[in-house]
């Protein structure tokens, strides 16, 4: 009986050593760093690539400036199906049972089958355009109309599946509220500016910055305002075009007033902001742990801060403008920046790595200096206070293949769209560490 007892006592423990070194391979799997590898495939079209991607089955769907929407086999890259729209297509689809949301240039609102490309309705706004004004920001030759040079996308859309209502932003002042089933008007709410900021839905609420500088808190079902917080309205540090996030109760949104802020989602009230300086937060961000992650515009850099009271934790430069949201694994964070770089960044060691657009390998060496963005250089020495200086600069820029798309990922292949025009699959290869 003891030689039994001592077997079983021998082979239980035994057991318990290979469910814990199987378990902590796993957990440093999960754990391991990622860098980005080798383009799996590349699809081109034949506009500049500023819209996310959205995945749902095996397709990849992203809109262009080449007036489409594009439905990609995510395996291979192949066109499965595009739809022709009558403007660019710089919103980001978003994939709910079956059908494909997004805004046009052409100001209509789509809802389209994932599978075919058919449309099932759409909805037509009362204008899109991209944020600009007379002699904007004072910018010379007075009394000419100038479009924003950095205002890269429309808003996408908020889905409610259990209420059946599609939420989203317009250029004409408006957040509409949708019937999925029919694209019925169920209400609008006028704000006091554009709308390119993609809502989110939390408890009854959707979110939604706007380019009058307020951040919206909006009853789900009635369009009702509850609140609203002011930032920032000094000349050329005014909007907001990030999508809030809601996260535990609290909204975390930049502006571009340079400041970064956490809202009590409930009351409105302001927990925390953070100070970017002179640099606009453009895009949205994501929380990992007890680290919310964002972009910054000017200074070139990659953010972590602390959910509680916004003190920094992380920050890693990269060589242009961040102005997608990252996607963060436990150990590795994805980012684009605006000289056509994608970082994947260890965020234990902030060692690096980073795969180059087609746009970057061609221009890099003309445009960059010292292989970072830099207006001045660009711009030849030309006068600033005449747009066109500005828009010289940017034309140079976009000639990188700037990447303001965020990414996503599937089986460990990351996806993403360029201003070169391209679409991108680009594996993640595994570390040492992450070796069984």
């Amino acid at each position: 009986m003891k030689c039994i007892t001592s077997l079983i006592f021998r082979f239980s423990l035994l057991a318990l050593v290979l469910f814990t070194l199987g378990y902590s391979a796993k957990a440093q799997s999960i754990s391991a760093y990622r860098p980005v590898g080798a383009v799996k495939w590349k699809f081109k079209t034949v506009g500049k690539v500023f819209s996310s991607p959205a995945i749902a089955d095996n397709l990849v769907l992203i809109g262009s400036g080449d007036h489409h929407l594009y439905a990609l086999n995510s395996s291979t890259g192949e066109l499965k199906w595009k739809l022709a729209t009558g403007g660019a297509v710089h919103s980001s689809p978003v994939v709910s049972k079956g059908t494909v949301y997004f805004l046009s240039f052409d100001v209509n609102f789509y809802a389209v089958e994932s599978k075919s490309g058919k449309v099932r309705w759409k909805f037509s706004t009362q204008g899109e355009k991209v944020m600009g004004d007379t002699s904007y920001w004072g910018m010379k030759p007075h009394g000419v109309y100038f479009e924003d040079l950095w205002d890269c996308f429309l808003s996408g859309a908020a889905v409610d599946e259990k209420n059946s209502v599609v939420y989203f932003g317009s250029s004409d002042h408006n957040l509409y509220a949708l019937n999925t089933r029919d694209g019925s008007l169920q209400w609008k709410l006028g704000t006091g500016g554009s709308i390119h900021s993609t809502p989110v839905i939390s408890d009854g609420m959707v979110y939604v910055g706007c380019w009058d500088g307020k951040l919206y808190a909006v009853n789900a079902k009635t369009g009702m305002i509850k609140w609203t917080l002011q930032t920032g309205t000094q000349t050329g540090m005014t909007g907001i075009q990030a999508s809030p996030l809601v996260h535990n109760g609290v909204v975390y949104v930049g502006a571009r007033d340079a400041h970064f802020y956490a809202i009590d989602a409930n009351t409105g009230s302001q927990l925390w902001k953070y100070s970017a300086a002179n640099a606009w937060i453009v895009g949205s961000a994501v929380v990992s742990g007890d680290v919310v992650y964002v972009g910054t515009s000017d200074s070139y850099l990659l953010l972590g801060l602390d959910l509680r009271d916004g003190t920094e934790k992380f920050r890693f430069k990269t060589n242009g403008y961040v102005f997608g949201r990252p996607l963060v694994t436990e150990r590795t964070a994805y980012v684009g920046d605006f000289t056509g770089r994608m970082f994947s960044i260890d965020l234990q060691t902030k060692t690096h790595t980073s795969f180059s657009t087609a746009g970057r390998k061609l221009f890099a060496t003309e445009v960059l200096k010292h292989d970072t963005l830099d207006f001045g250089y660009a711009a030849s020495g030309g006068d600033f206070a005449f747009f066109e200086t500005s828009k010289k600069a940017m034309d140079k820029f976009y000639t990188l293949g700037p990447i303001v798309s965020s990414p996503a990922m599937k089986n460990d292949v990351l996806y993403f769209g360029s201003a070169d025009g391209f679409v991108y699959a680009v594996t993640t290869e595994a570390t040492k560490e992450d070796a069984p």
